[in-house]
């Protein structure tokens, strides 16, 4: 089978007592970076010498055809530098050609960013949204489109970056707009700052480092009448949406019934 393995985001003390039993015990390790597994498996006081197969983003869709034929016949261990494989690290496309060929696939959970930021952010957590690493390219673009998102939800970025994606957000869902940086979790410098995206646009300006976090408050729902819904759909469509897409956009965001929109947009147009 293919065994799943999340592996410390910082805290090497945040290693399983099943994690330490793998990598003692496994014959085969596909990793994301071979000199990270053996970096972990020497600070854990694993001896273990498995046959170690490099495993990333620019090699996966070539190499998951061959780890999956070997899984049939060997457990194979997959490891990313920090996390739990296929959460916006490799590991996808295996699963899913494991999936495809019938082939057991198992995990051994542990740490996660996106779990234990959310947990600290103080913003809701019974329904999130993880929406993977902030575009480099389109950004603006990209958080104006969840602008009616209700889901609280979670970004990964790059300290590079940071200063220039709250102020996006701040221009895109609000200035007022609820958020949590954390940063460096799970470490001696970890960090969680909260306020509004406008207030930690600014703080960030003069620079942040390390691994980061971003938690965004969802949207609040629309208080719409059917009068009122029907209006935000006609300027949809007059800025290019089509008319099924935007009927779907409002009621999603309201509650209104996207057929009731739909039928009250059209209505509207022949009149």
């Amino acid at each position: 089978m293919i065994i799943l393995a999340a592996t410390p985001i910082g805290n090497l003390g945040d290693a399983s007592r099943r994690l330490v039993e793998a990598l003692g015990n496994a014959t085969v390790i596909a990793s994301e970076d071979t000199r990270v597994t053996i970096h972990l498996m020497r600070a854990l006081g694993v001896e273990n010498r498995p046959r170690l197969i490099a495993l990333h983003e620019h090699n996966e869709a070539a190499k998951a055809a061959e780890i999956v034929e070997l899984a049939r016949d060997t457990d194979v261990l997959v490891l990313t530098d920090a996390g739990m494989p296929a959460i916006s690290d490799p590991g996808f496309p295996l699963v899913a050609a494991a999936a495809a060929a019938g082939v057991t696939v198992t995990a051994l959970p542990g740490p996660s960013a996106v779990l234990t930021a959310l947990a600290l952010s103080g913003l809701p957590t019974d329904r999130f949204s993880f929406e993977g690493f902030v575009p480099r390219k389109g950004r603006l673009a990209a958080f104006r489109a969840l602008a009616r998102e209700q889901r609280t939800m979670v970004f990964f970025e790059s300290p590079h970056r940071v200063a220039e994606s709250l102020a996006d957000i701040a221009t895109a869902l609000g200035a007022d707009r609820r958020v949590a940086v954390c940063r460096e979790l799970t470490k001696l410098f970890e960090e969680v700052r909260r306020g509004t995206a406008a207030e930690l646009a600014e703080w960030a300006a003069s620079g942040v480092k390390g691994e980061i976090c971003i938690v965004v408050e969802g949207a609040a729902p629309l208080e719409l009448d059917l009068a009122a819904g029907v209006v935000q759909v006609l300027e949809l469509v007059a800025s290019g949406v089509r008319l099924r897409d935007a009927s779907t956009e409002v009621a999603d965001a309201s509650g209104l019934g996207r057929r009731d929109l739909y039928e009250g947009a059209l209505a509207a147009k022949k009149v």
